[in-house]
């Protein structure tokens, strides 16, 4: 068996038990000690270790559990080890960069030895190492906080999700501007956002990749069958186990160069918020909002996994925090616990139930409709709301899409939910002569097409609910109050 891919700690426990014990007891306490930090020389797997050719980035594209936290904390500590220089440590967000960058099982802290261990201060987002080397935490969601600080060095992790990927990372390239050779190691799983690919086409760049199955060994046997048992031969299963740079899923009906085209920093005055909710263990939760020039903005995707309450809590905070003005919650399978769930713990939040009475690509085709007529805007990336919209297609054994259907509903309330039909001319209605007529006996069809058909007289139920159902898969409970 082949080991020159396994780490020198590796290839030890793969010999004979009398070969291992002969080799530790040629070690010295001392140097058995120094083994348990040794990453360079014992832990580390080969393609773990810095490219041993010039660098400006090191882009290590891998996929889940391959070890790229450990490779890029090793790496700042051994950069840390030079006295006085200023580094940076970016993730996701504030809460990435604190529990997974610097206190995570992988972490800087975790990593580093007992005597040279740095000092921790959260609220300075600070670590400080004994020779006077100071690391700073930033966030993606939060690019300003990039602008104006100098740096040696600095660490980007998870990069392909950060919210505000470009921006963020232009700010930290201004500020990379100390020593003779400022150096960058981005860890990431692959997603073919234009940063990842600006970086892959810079001549600067070295790129390690790697798969989840190089470092099943250090897995725990539950995440191994179940992230490996559903991801393995599918799609996505390429991008998050084999770190596969995927284009456009055939079928899908979003793109990547679709959400890019339509994605927005600021919003204009907002008329209206709503939350879509799709309960669940994996909850999907969705904040977007009407603005005055009549789009809808994807504020922000807020899904988690848990109980009822976790989920319910987690709504109603984002009901809170953006002043929304309805939770608009599925119902199929939960029917009036959802609404109760909400209810019990606090029952002034504002919420609709609605039934999916057709599958989700049916439900889902008028709000990728409405990103075609780039009236749909994400307010940043949200990566993994938008995998799920451009990886998802109906058949391919890939879990329920809990924020996509989230996300619809939330656009369905608001832009989709109150329209009139387009064969229908208010002009009479507004003529003066007329006025002391009915109002709905005021308004008359326009030649030409319709858009809904005519109620039918023996249906119990509107025209225009029936069509709200067929087009959209969506139904409302006429005895709700709303």
């Amino acid at each position: 068996m082949a080991t020159s891919h396994l780490s020198p700690a590796s290839q030890l426990a793969m010999l004979p038990r009398a070969e291992r014990a002969a080799f530790l007891a040629r070690c010295t306490a001392e140097e058995l000690a120094a083994l348990e930090y040794d990453w360079q020389g014992f832990w580390a797997r080969p393609n773990q270790l810095p490219p041993s050719r010039p660098w400006k980035i090191w882009l290590m594209l891998s996929g889940r559990g391959f070890g790229k936290t450990r490779a890029g904390a090793e790496q700042v500590i051994a950069w840390a080890r030079t006295p006085k220089l200023r580094l940076a440590l970016i993730a996701e967000t504030a809460a990435d960069v604190r529990d997974v960058v610097v206190e995570g099982e992988s972490g800087i802290l975790a990593c580093s030895p007992p005597w040279f261990l740095p000092t921790y201060q959260p609220t300075k987002r600070r670590l400080t190492w004994p020779n006077g080397t100071i690391a700073t935490t930033y966030s993606g969601d939060a690019p300003e906080q990039l602008r104006g600080p100098q740096h040696h060095y600095a660490w980007c992790d998870e990069v392909a999700k950060w919210r505000y990927a470009q921006e963020a990372w232009d700010n930290l390239e201004l500020g990379l501007r100390l020593g003779q050779h400022p150096q960058v190691v981005a860890t990431t799983t692959p997603r073919p956002i234009p940063l990842l690919r600006q970086l892959l086409a810079d001549p600067g760049t070295v790129v390690t990749r790697g798969s989840t199955y190089e470092n099943t060994v250090n897995l725990a046997a539950t995440f191994k069958e179940r992230i490996l048992g559903r991801y393995e031969g599918t799609r996505l299963g390429r991008q998050e186990l084999h770190a596969e740079l995927l284009e456009d899923t055939p079928g899908a009906l979003w793109t990547r160069v679709l959400l890019e085209q339509t994605r927005v920093r600021q919003v204009p005055p907002l008329r209206r918020i709503a939350i879509g909710l799709d309960p669940g263990n994996e909850a999907g939760i969705v904040v977007a909002a009407l603005g005055n020039d009549g789009h809808g903005y994807v504020l922000e995707d807020l899904s988690i996994s848990g109980s009822p309450a976790t989920w319910a809590g987690q709504a109603i905070a984002a009901y809170h925090k953006y002043k929304a003005n309805v939770i608009v919650a599925e119902a199929n399978h939960g029917g009036d616990m959802v609404i109760t769930t909400i209810a019990t713990q606090d029952d002034k939040v504002a919420t609709k139930k609605v039934w999916a009475s057709q599958g989700k690509y049916a439900r889902a085709e008028p709000g990728s409709a409405l990103y075609e007529k780039g009236r749909v805007h994400h307010v940043g990336m949200f990566a993994a709301l938008e995998d799920e919209l451009c990886n998802w297609v109906p058949g391919e054994g890939l879990p329920s899409p809990n924020r996509l259907d989230a996300l619809v509903w939330s656009l369905t309330e608001l832009l989709l939910g109150h329209q009139f039909p387009s064969g229908l001319s208010l002009a009479s209605a507004l003529d003066p002569r007329q006025r002391q007529r009915p109002l709905a006996e005021r308004a008359t069809p326009r030649p030409g097409a319709r858009r809904f058909r005519d109620a039918n007289p023996q249906d119990s139920s509107p025209g225009f609910s029936d069509e709200m159902a067929r087009r959209w898969g969506v139904a409302y409970d006429p005895d709700e109050d709303y």
